[in-house]
């Protein structure tokens, strides 16, 4: 084996401000990341910004490259910070290369000025935000402990009113898990979110903020809550809301069916092609293992793309289907979870082989609970239609089976090319 690997393509989250932000989110996982850099300001510098944009730009070998900003909090950077990015790209940019941006913000900071800026060139804009205010403000507060949910709705406001693309990120944990429709419903008719990405809260109880141990805080979600969670929003999207609202999770599980990637490394097979860099160059496996072990080089130092492409990287993605337990390579949903993502794969299988996802229970009810209406959508898919026509059969959340089942013996809807019982039937 090479020692490194030519990509293609690679996804970098960049932490301009690092760890830094201004809120003091109970559930955040990054928060203990400044341990790190004991000694930092935790600001990105302009000479790094470029050398970052250049080293990206060129290491796409694509016609499309996504810069995408995170943290901590990217805001506190201010907006002139990231007109230099955007003038970076430019100088840097090949011709007839795409050049999309993305920014995850918790929206406090937020006003007409981000906002236009965000219009004019086209930003995509992640807003964190945990529901309706008694279950947003259950964990989402500042450094005070004072609620956020009105600086956040107010962000909202500011997002529609300047026609800034948006989605909604919302994590889901103890506080939220048992007010499924309560969530989606505020989502969708208050906020008015096209675009909705769930994501479940499993939080290591340990002193050291990494991915170690096999107990989780009270804050978590149970795997269970989780599951049935997903069913309850399916069950309402699916009466009212296919091709209309998009649940990340619902896309990925209609590819997975129809065939296609998943689109998101949490539910691929291999995974190593989504990296996180902090505010000093640090580059690191994945944005969940920002540890130590997981330290990959500085771009300073390395070439971004020989960093991406190094031994150490490709092994990190191959790890996620090596390590994946029996129990689970026999799973008749493997095919569209497959193992969910590493960070959160420290249970053992009835077995008592190491590896099973803490949300494996929840994901396994969910992905059965779906696999009817996801074949019907898939097959609607393969014959040109629209997935959404599924609605018109729709009756109180649920769907005739006659509609879409199959027999044992027949093609199985997902164009395999194996039968129903060998395929999406097995062990059904």
């Amino acid at each position: 084996m090479s020692k490194t690997a030519a990509l293609p393509g690679f996804h970098l989250l960049a932490k301009p401000t690092g760890a830094l932000c201004n809120l003091g989110c109970k559930y955040c996982f990054f928060l203990s990341k400044k341990n790190l850099y004991p000694d930092s300001s935790f600001r990105m510098t302009d000479e790094l910004l470029e050398n970052y944009i250049r080293q990206y730009i060129e290491a796409q070998k694509a016609p499309l490259a996504t810069i995408a900003w995170q943290g901590g909090e990217p805001t506190l950077m201010g907006p002139d910070f990231f007109r230099k990015s955007v003038q970076y790209e430019q100088k840097f940019r090949r011709p007839n290369m795409i050049i999309q941006n993305t920014m995850q913000t918790n929206g406090t900071l937020l006003d007409d000025e981000w906002c236009e800026f965000f219009r004019e060139n086209n930003f995509l804009i992640g807003l964190s935000l945990d529901g309706p205010r008694e279950l947003h403000d259950a964990y989402r507060v500042d450094k005070t402990g004072k609620p956020t949910f009105d600086r956040v709705m107010r962000a909202a406001k500011l997002l529609r009113r300047h026609k800034v693309d948006y989605n909604i990120l919302t994590t889901v944990h103890a506080a939220n898990a048992e007010h499924p429709l309560e969530v989606y419903r505020f989502l969708r008719d208050e906020v008015k979110a096209d675009f909705i990405q769930f994501i479940p809260i499993v939080e290591r109880d340990n002193d050291t903020g990494f991915q170690e141990g096999d107990t989780v805080t009270d804050r978590s979600v149970k795997a269970d809550q989780y599951g049935r969670f997903l069913i309850s929003v399916f069950n309402e999207w699916l009466q009212k809301d296919v091709g209309r609202v998009f649940v990340q999770i619902f896309d990925v599980a209609l590819a997975a069916w129809a065939g296609a990637p998943p689109g998101i490394c949490a539910f691929s097979e291999t995974c190593g092609t989504a990296m996180a860099m902090e505010h000093n160059g640090d580059m690191y496996s994945c944005d969940h293992f920002v540890e130590p072990k997981y330290f990959l080089g500085n771009i300073n130092e390395k070439s971004m793309a020989r960093i991406a492409g190094s031994a150490k990287q490709q092994k990190f993605g191959r790890d996620k289907l090596d390590s994946l337990p029996d129990y689970c390579r026999r799973c008749a949903v493997r095919f569209v979870c497959n193992g969910e993502c590493p960070k959160n794969r420290f249970l053992k299988t009835p077995d008592g082989e190491p590896g099973l996802n803490y949300l494996c229970a929840g994901y396994r009810e969910f992905f059965r609970h779906i696999d009817g209406p996801m074949r019907f959508m898939a097959h609607e898919l393969r014959c040109g239609r629209a997935p959404a026509g599924i609605m018109k059969y729709t009756k109180n959340g649920q769907i005739p089976q006659v509609v879409f089942k199959p027999g044992r013996n027949d093609p199985c809807p997902c164009g395999s090319g194996l039968k129903y019982k060998k395929c999406h039937g097995k062990g059904g």
